[in-house]
């Protein structure tokens, strides 16, 4: 059998400590590129995202998606059996991960000014809604309240209703950052021998990504308006009804796409001089006329047919797929991004990461059951059978 490749991150140890969403994703990124990660779970109730539904055959959608390839270790950390377990564990890490609630990890020992001294190789990475200082320190974070808190919700959704977004985007921005810093930590750690401390906070995450908003409304420019799927300065771009109930979001950029749209998929080539039309400055102060137009022209079109126009035409284009539709994805399919990965309940098929790359596959191991691997990460850390048992007794684990 031949040998697998090496991963980039074989042999590195993360211990997290970690529930819901923006810590495990970040986890999860690392374990696909070959690091062990031990996750650290209430005994009995596991990460409190393992309840979030039933989907995945009985199991939560939430958690099959940000903990495959994880060992699930069970400790309650108010015992001190079982701050003695993690303790030993982090001898051996290269990484801790936490988003406990504000204060917690230092209540317990361990804030990274605790741990810098006994494990001055270390990264640790602190993972909040709004960061370990400052006004906001204490206050709980949810994905919605930081969407709100970051501004996202006033420029997302119609003019009458500010709308957030259908995934966790702050609990996801705050992941891939927490992610990027710890490669990052693990590079400068290479060459200096030293750990790091990493504050990633929610609130700055998705701030980062409203940064095109911040510049557009510098100085106190208004805002751009809520345009619902539409784009809020060019027209037509957005989302347009075909006959038979699909649709259909398209996009122009320039004056030669307009004059292509006219002839190619409206079919009436003298629009693209219509003085009404003939900007985009115009096109967007009559939104409502141009698209009578458009919506009468494409009521006579399937999606296929309204598709293969644009596309003729060169204007970019997608279907408004449904979740159905991303699993029938031909394109994903072509690509070969589909694979499979066990969970307690059976496999189930899984994306692979993106980023298609030839010097290594990613890990797609199975997703833990609560304490799967508890006993076997005990003994590895030297604790007997007659220790384990206590531990379990005491309720440590």
């Amino acid at each position: 059998m031949a040998s697998r490749k090496p991963r980039p991150l074989d042999g590195i140890l993360v211990v997290s400590l970690e529930h819901a969403i923006a810590a495990p994703l970040c986890t999860r990124h690392l374990a696909d590129l070959g690091a062990r990660v031990i996750k650290v779970e209430r005994p009995g109730s596991g990460d409190f995202a393992r309840g979030y539904d039933s989907r995945v055959k009985g199991l939560s959608s939430h958690f099959v998606w940000t903990n495959r390839s994880k060992e699930s270790l069970t400790l309650d950390l108010k015992q001190p059996g079982a701050i003695a377990v993690l303790g030993d564990l982090l001898t051996r890490a290269d990484v801790l991960v936490q988003n406990l609630a504000p204060g917690a990890s230092a209540r317990m020992g361990l804030g990274y000014e605790a741990l810098r001294g006994r494990h001055p190789k270390l990264v640790v990475c602190d993972i909040s809604g709004y960061g370990e200082d400052g006004p906001y320190r204490d206050k709980k974070a949810y994905d919605l309240l930081i969407q709100s808190e970051a501004g996202f919700l006033s420029i997302t959704g119609t003019p009458e209703t500010p709308s957030k977004a259908g995934i966790s985007v702050a609990d996801i921005a705050a992941g891939m950052y927490a992610y990027s810093n710890i490669l990052s930590a693990l590079l400068l750690r290479g060459r200096t021998g030293e750990g790091s401390h990493i504050d990633v906070s929610m609130l700055e995450a998705l701030g980062e990504w409203m940064n095109y908003l911040l510049y557009y409304t510098y100085d106190g420019a208004p805002p751009p308006p809520r345009t619902g799927a539409s784009h809020a300065a060019i027209y037509p771009y957005g989302p347009f009804a075909a006959n038979d109930g699909g649709t259909v979001v398209l996009g122009l950029q320039n004056e030669r796409e307009w004059k292509l749209f006219c002839e190619l998929v409206l079919q009436q080539p003298a629009l693209a001089a219509d003085p009404r039309f003939d900007s985009n400055g115009k096109r967007n102060q009559r939104r409502e006329a141009l698209g009578a137009i458009v919506l009468e022209v494409f009521a006579g079109l399937t999606t296929e047919q309204l598709v293969g126009r644009l596309d003729q035409a060169q204007i970019a284009n997608a279907r408004m797929n449904d979740m159905a539709g991303v699993w029938a994805h031909p394109q994903l399919a072509a690509r070969k991004r589909w694979t499979t990965i066990g969970t307690p309940a059976g496999e189930v098929p899984a994306l692979l990461p993106p980023g298609r790359v030839n010097s290594f596959d990613y890990r797609m191991d199975p997703v833990p059951a609560v304490g799967e691997h508890t006993h076997a990460i005990l003994r590895e850390l030297g604790r007997s059978d007659a220790q384990i048992a206590q531990l379990q007794e005491s309720g440590a684990i």
